[in-house]
């Protein structure tokens, strides 16, 4: 009688696989149709973004981090920006830490609308996926009124704004934040009560409280397993501390809870950025007045000499920044996220360290798929919304 020999496949996913989110290459070990082993392979979109910053001027930083995480590019300038203002030892206006809190706000509602859009996709609801860019257009749209671009605005700046808000900025804002709670249910009324999505999402990809903590996962995936962190919270910047909102906490840690958390923070967001426009002020200071960082007023007199220094210093020479290290943490779309920044007291960053959540979600990878079905990997991999920018820099 033959001998009945069994062994595992390997196979790869990625870095190809649409559903990877990006050029992630997983090494899965499979058992029949049940996931054994699974190695993430990085470094394919590898920018060398990190190290790009330590030949740019203080503000030319600014394009390169937004580019890590494509998805939450201004939350990336904002926190860059925080830590050199930190290192600067300057105080920014308060109507602009409102303008950056409804900004970073609207930012988040913008990456939880991409995730939702195509981690139901991945699953098989195209119409969400519809659904959640069409409510995206809007807040693109705001990006261009107040910059001109629609992605990667490079609106935030060392020192405060790039220029002050447009006509027409408020009302553009209102009438998204009147719309979108409506637009937010047609999307769980879509999903939370399907059973189809509901079997594809219970119990997959479950990840612990305890290993949470140990695996350093932060963010919406962390909340999803209980863990009620939030920089937000737990260390307020800009104005945090005077605006109400909740942090959603969910505790069965699967691709159902991550979901759960994501929806609600949407819901957080709206409220937040309501607070946030009634305090806005339609005009009024939009950076410190330090010619020496920032432009000054076109109202503002300079002779001749004056102006033609103005000029150098600004947009040919820039600015130093005194010798030192900083890093200020801000609650990403992802979680936790900082830039460390060194200076060596030039007009150059010496050194610009990212902490992304992504890269930390990656490693952690192998933990929610083994066990699990080949079929549940693509639902898993959307539950943590990765950027692979963010992960390679």
């Amino acid at each position: 009688m033959a001998e009945t020999r069994t062994e595992t496949l390997t196979v790869n996913m990625g870095p190809q696989h649409p559903s990877t989110h990006g050029v992630l290459r997983l090494v899965l070990e499979l058992d029949g149709e049940t996931v054994v082993g699974a190695q993430p392979t990085i470094g394919y979109l590898h920018t060398g973004i990190e190290k790009t910053t330590e030949q740019k001027k203080w503000q030319q930083v600014v394009p390169l981090v937004e580019r890590m995480d494509y998805l939450g590019g201004q939350t990336n300038s904002l926190a860059y920006c925080l830590s050199v203002e930190k290192l600067l030892g300057i105080d920014i206006p308060e109507r602009v830490m409102w303008i950056r809190v409804l900004i970073a706000e609207l930012q988040r509602i913008n990456s939880h609308l991409v995730w939702l859009g195509t981690h139901v996709m991945d699953l098989g609801a195209v119409s969400v996926m519809l659904y959640c860019f069409r409510e995206r257009e809007l807040l693109l749209n705001i990006n261009e009124m107040i910059a001109g671009f629609r992605l990667f605005p490079s609106y935030f700046r060392v020192g405060g704004l790039r220029e002050d808000l447009p006509p027409g900025f408020h009302d553009a804002v209102r009438a998204f934040l009147e719309r979108m709670p409506v637009k937010l249910q047609e999307y769980e009324d879509l999903l939370t009560k399907n059973a189809i999505f509901l079997r594809r999402v219970r119990g997959v990809g479950v990840i612990s409280k305890d290993d949470a903590v140990a695996w350093g996962l932060v963010g919406p995936i962390a909340r999803g397993s209980g863990l009620a962190y939030d920089v937000r919270r737990a260390f307020p910047y800009l104005v945090y501390d005077r605006v109400e909102f909740d942090v959603p906490v969910r505790t069965s840690g699967d691709v159902w809870a991550r979901y759960q958390v994501r929806v609600q923070e949407i819901r957080e967001s709206i409220r937040i950025a309501r607070q946030a426009i009634e305090k806005i002020t339609p005009t009024g200071p939009w950076a410190v007045d330090d010619p020496r960082i920032t432009p000054p007023p076109k109202d503002k007199v300079y002779t001749e000499m004056e102006g033609l220094i103005q000029h150098f210093l600004i947009y040919s020479q820039g600015f130093s920044v005194p010798a030192g290290e900083a890093c200020v943490p801000i609650e990403g779309p992802r979680g936790e996220l900082t830039f460390y920044v060194v200076s060596d007291g030039t007009n150059r960053p010496c050194r610009v360290k990212c902490r992304p959540p992504s890269f930390y979600a990656t490693q952690a990878m192998p933990r929610m798929l083994t066990g699990g079905l080949l079929a549940d990997a693509v639902a898993v991999i959307g539950s943590t919304d990765i950027v692979l920018g963010d992960v390679d820099r």
